[in-house]
Order: structure tokens, then sequence, then C-alpha cells
């Protein structure tokens, strides 16, 4: 588990807020505005470092997109839930694309689609493609899904255990190139 999200679970113990509640949610998120906080603090966490993904985890890495050049824009250290898996890579859920607001309204919404509710090693969502095309209440996904090649990944893959996603959904380290952070919320918010 990675020492910043342990830091902030034991945190919210402290306080005597319950994980994964609205009240969790308010408090993380005035404390993670005034947290400085990067990729390379949340990599150092050799033991959740993998070389693969699984269907339906959460996974931080570094990504370098295989056309850049005609993007718009791109986000360059995703928050990933893959949902299918190719030869070459993945389809996946990039959250970074959308407001944190929006992020764990969404992963409230995918959290129908959950394995278990023990929120551990085994929960995973049970989401595909064909179930977000027709999962109309889970608007917010829409700009959310992504290509991504195994080639063009720079890293190994940071797993966030299921007990820590609203944590690692509300963490600012999306890293965009080519546009600022809202501007990409704002574009994304006009897909849903």
């Amino acid at each position: 588990m990675p020492y910043l999200l342990d830091r902030i679970k034991e945190s919210l113990a402290k306080e005597g807020i319950e994980p994964r509640t609205a009240t969790a949610r308010d408090w993380l998120k005035a404390k993670i505005q005034n947290l400085s906080v990067d990729a390379n603090t949340l990599m150092q966490d050799k033991d959740s470092l993998k070389d693969s993904t699984i269907i339906g985890k959460m996974y931080f890495y570094y990504y370098d997109p295989k056309t850049k050049e005609k993007l718009q824009y791109y986000d360059r250290f995703p928050l990933v839930i893959p949902v299918e898996e190719y030869k070459d890579g993945f389809l996946g859920l990039n959250l970074h694309y959308i407001h944190p607001k929006n992020r764990v309204i969404l992963l409230d919404k995918l959290s129908e689609t959950l394995s278990n509710n023990m929120y551990d090693e085994k929960t995973k969502f049970r989401v595909s493609y064909n179930f977000l095309k027709s999962a109309s209440k889970a608007f917010e996904a829409t700009p959310c899904i992504k290509r991504y090649l195994f080639n063009h990944v720079k890293s190994r893959f940071l797993q966030i255990n299921a007990d820590e996603w609203d944590i690692a959904a509300l963490l600012p380290v999306e890293d965009f190139k080519g546009a600022s952070t809202s501007q990409v919320y704002n574009d994304s918010r006009n897909k849903f």
C-alpha cells in the first residue's frame, strides 16, 4: 500500500471517520487540497508495483501516447480501471479526465458491479465496454474511456487496493500535457 495512502487512512481513523462515506469524502477533499503529493512519491511503493494489469482493478502508471502529436491533450500519469484487455494493450477508464467530484460519483455508480463488498484484495469492478455503453446512468464514464498500448507504458503499474480507491481518485496527481486540468474537466463535462 502506498505510504501516502497509508497516512491518509490512518488520519481518517484518528478522526473517527468511516471510510467510503460522504463525511470521509468531504474530509479527504479538504485535506487533499492542502497536500503536496506527486507521482514520484506514489510510485516509490515497490510492493504495490505490478508488471501487468487485472481487469476491474485500479492502477497508476506513467504513459507516453503513441499518437501524442495528434492529441489535443493527454494524461502522462493516468489513474485507470482496465475494462478490456487486448493483445497489445487495454481499454480503461482514466478517472483523471473528470472532476474529482464526478470521480467519486462514478465510483459509487460502478460499485454496483463489484465482485464483493469486502473491499479486499479480491474486490474488483465487473465492467466492460459493452456495459459502459449500455449503462446510461454511468454517463461520467464517457470521457474517461481511453485505449492504452503496453509498449507506451513507461513504468510498472501501481495497483491501488480496493479500500483506497476513493482516496486515489481524489489525489491531485493528474499530469495533463497540452491543456490545463480545468480545460480537460470542462471538455469532459460537455461529453456527459
